[in-house]
């Protein structure tokens, strides 16, 4: 994913992914990280679509232990009550359907 916020490894928002645990020989975790980095460039369009900038909120693949995709929400606290907030007027306008 490209765009503003691709400084995000020096930003402050890490989040943990491959260096934060130990891998497990004979799990094949880029299957799980590439799934997870599809939705992950599904949801950061998403997110820039209606107006956040990724270096304030964005999503971010990694793997559990086991090597499923897992995505990851990071993000300032101000960005994500503005996505809350955003998410709660959806859901009260279309009687809480997603």
């Amino acid at each position: 994913m490209t765009g503003s916020g691709e400084g995000w490894l020096s930003d402050g928002l890490d989040a943990p992914g491959a260096n934060s645990g130990l891998w497990v020989s004979g799990v094949n975790y880029i299957a799980g990280w590439r799934e997870a980095r599809e939705a992950t460039d599904r949801l950061n369009r998403a997110l820039l679509g209606v107006g956040f900038e990724l270096s304030d909120v964005r999503a971010v693949a990694s793997t559990n232990e086991d090597g499923r995709g897992v995505v990851r929400l990071a993000g300032w606290p101000g960005a994500v009550h503005r996505l809350a907030e955003l998410l709660e007027a959806r859901a009260d306008s279309d009687g809480g359907a997603a």
